[in-house]
């Protein structure tokens, strides 16, 4: 009987039960992304320097107003001095000369809720008036309002000084109001905004259904345009908050100043013959001075949001 040869397996069989070594998967990078992550650490660094340059003068106003006279000289700037002063300065700024510092606030609060109102008030109703009527001179107006916005404030101070003394009207809060009530910003702001906020559908059907004009802007497009007023408020207001060449040059009665040409008045009081320093008081009564705004920003923070990011996306 003749033997059966069994045959020998194949060389390929024989390495196929031998185990594969497994080779780690190495992702190759490629060139776009090494350049946005470079981009990025270069992004995260410049806004890093921002914020401290933004936040280093608060830390150093907030830091110092806890100081009486002697330690704002004599401690590091960026932190805190023997004592804890911080509520004995806020009673001597606001007892000062009989609390002229009260009185500041006042006249800022009485510039601020008439001029920057009154200029919010008057943008809205002229920048909606431009984006939803044709008339004769449109264009025209456009050019004067850009024109406007390019001119610096500062540039228009002096001629505003004489036309204002010839009128009889300086140093009177009429000469710190009255210009603040123009805003071609604003009214360029509520313009482009109302272009789109504002559809034209809604205001030719209510106009079908009887409205009246004045009627149609205060019960839809006011309600339409209230992130956009919003903003321009919030404009107007610190704007009119730090308004500091046009009070300085218009008044001449401490009575009527601002807190920004009150304080560097008391600032004033360290130099000359008979020099009274009280940089203590100045440095307290500038954090107060900048509570309210930083009050008013996180209060209205949502609606200025929207209202810079509304009109970007195409509905």
């Amino acid at each position: 009987m003749s033997a059966i040869a069994t045959p020998e397996p194949a060389a390929g069989a024989a390495q196929a039960r031998k185990p594969r070594k497994r080779v780690p998967y190495v992702r190759q990078q490629k060139p776009t992304e090494g350049r946005r992550v470079k981009k990025s650490i270069l992004l995260t660094i410049v806004m890093a320097i921002f914020v401290i340059y933004s936040v280093v003068p608060l830390i150093w106003l907030i830091v110092n107003a806890t100081k009486d006279q002697g330690d704002l000289f004599s401690s590091f700037g960026l932190w805190f001095g023997s004592d804890f002063n911080l509520f004995q300065n806020i009673a001597d700024t606001l007892t000062y000369r009989n609390g002229i510092f009260v009185q500041w606030f006042g006249n800022t609060l009485l510039y601020v809720v008439v001029g920057a109102g009154g200029a919010t008030l008057l943008a809205t109703l002229a920048g909606y008036g431009l984006a939803k009527f044709n008339f004769p001179g449109r264009r025209a107006v456009f050019a004067v309002v850009l024109g406007a916005v390019a001119v610096p404030g500062t540039a228009l101070a002096v001629p505003t000084f004489l036309m204002f003394s010839q009128l009889g009207l300086t140093n009177t809060p009429w000469a710190v109001i009255l210009p603040s009530l123009i805003s071609p910003f604003g009214l360029y702001l509520i313009w482009t905004y109302a272009v789109d906020a504002v559809p034209t559908e809604i205001l030719e059907a209510a106009r079908m259904d009887g409205a009246s004009e004045f009627r149609t802007f205060f019960t839809i497009s006011l309600r339409l345009l209230s992130p956009g007023i919003v903003t321009v408020l919030l404009f107007a207001v610190v704007a009119t908050w730090n308004n500091y060449f046009l009070p300085l040059i218009m008044l001449s009665e401490p009575t009527w100043y601002p807190l920004t040409v009150g304080l560097s008045q008391w600032s004033s009081q360290a130099t000359g013959v008979a020099a009274q320093p009280i940089y203590n008081l100045v440095i307290t009564g500038a954090l107060l001075t900048i509570v309210p705004i930083v009050v008013a920003f996180l209060f209205l923070q949502r609606y200025w949001q929207s209202g810079l990011s509304a009109g970007s996306v195409k509905q």
